[in-house]
């Protein structure tokens, strides 16, 4: 994706929406959309952002400049629970009342986060040590437990999102549940204005992380292709994504999405018959990643465990299909090609 989507603003999309890209320091992704939509109470907001120093301010300048303020917005609708999303959310309410909806499948992963304490992502470092790769674990696990941890960031929302038509000013919206990259993701359907607020379900140009929350590991790739597949039975629309520019086509770019993990099971299922045999972590030492194709050793430790992951949702997904097998050896999970 171009940078250019992270330019600090406010920008209309469609008829009373507007894109606000609020900046994330130190991240990767580089900022996160939020949109705003105009109702006749003020404006309501489908995803918060990340609450970091910045953010408010940046927020009061971009909605400056269509005439509105954060003391306007007076409901905030998350798509899921990861921090980039959810915790400025609370940080408005906290200021200015604004009430907070989140997918109710999203309650125990919020709990766990509550329980934790930490930053530590306790269930990926389990995935990571099934995976093979125990040192990784190790190394994440010192990395994310030195982050500072903010309790008041992960309040419970003030009402949990069930699938369903979604009432927002004169707006009706289609609330989704989209699992995979979270179990509670949501995504919401504006069909009579052909819009889809797709959270991290559709990105334009990268493909969601699967693998990376709290809670217990359920084939989290497999639920998110069909979340993927269940969209093309529904009328195609803008995509409006939480990262990187809007595009004209929701259908275009989940069959994309579709035809990329097909070639990704071919890679890991290739991986296997050169390795022989082998762990979610060979694996990934041998297939390429992000769009760069780069090797997995120049990735940073964050990433690789992200990569793991991925990896492991693959596989897993390949033996549920009947196209690999799986034995414990040690502690981890070794895969072979049937």
């Amino acid at each position: 994706m171009s940078a250019g989507w992270m330019e600090p603003g406010c920008y209309e999309v469609a008829p009373g929406v507007h894109r606000v890209p609020l900046q994330m320091p130190g991240d990767g992704l580089g900022a996160v959309n939020v949109y705003a939509l105009e109702t006749p109470d003020g404006l309501a907001l489908v995803d918060g952002g990340w609450r970091v120093d910045t953010t408010f301010e940046e927020m009061e300048r971009a909605l400056l400049r269509i005439g509105h303020s954060t003391e306007q917005i007076h409901d905030i609708y998350v798509t899921h629970v990861h921090r980039d999303h959810y915790t400025f959310a609370v940080e408005l309410r906290r200021r200015h009342g604004a009430r907070v909806h989140l997918g109710v499948a999203e309650a125990d992963g919020l709990a766990a986060v509550g329980a934790l304490g930490s930053n530590v992502p306790t269930d990926s470092l389990h995935e990571l040590r099934r995976a093979g790769a125990p040192v990784l674990a190790d190394t994440v696990e010192a990395l994310t437990a030195a982050e500072p941890f903010h309790p008041s960031d992960w309040e419970e929302p003030d009402h949990w999102l069930a699938a369903g038509p979604l009432r927002i000013g004169r707006r009706t919206l289609d609330v989704v549940h989209t699992p995979g990259h979270t179990k509670g993701h949501m995504v919401f359907h504006d069909v009579r204005q052909g819009l889809l607020f797709s959270g991290d379900h559709v990105l334009p140009t990268i493909t969601p992380s699967i693998g990376f929350e709290l809670g217990e590991w359920d084939l989290p790739l497999g639920r998110y292709l069909d979340s993927l597949s269940r969209l093309l039975d529904r009328p195609d629309s803008q995509l409006l994504p939480a990262h990187g520019d809007p595009a004209p086509s929701v259908h275009r770019r989940v069959e994309e999405l579709l035809a990329h993990h097909d070639q990704r099971f071919d890679a890991m299922r290739n991986a296997l018959i050169s390795l022989g045999q082998g762990t979610a972590t060979a694996v990934a030492h041998v297939v390429t990643w992000t769009r760069r194709e780069r090797p997995f050793t120049t990735l940073d430790p964050f990433n690789q465990m992200i990569a793991t992951c991925e990896t492991l949702a693959h596989l897993d997904t390949l033996v549920d299909r009947g196209r690999l097998t799986v034995r414990q050896l040690d502690g981890h999970d070794v895969f072979a090609v049937v």
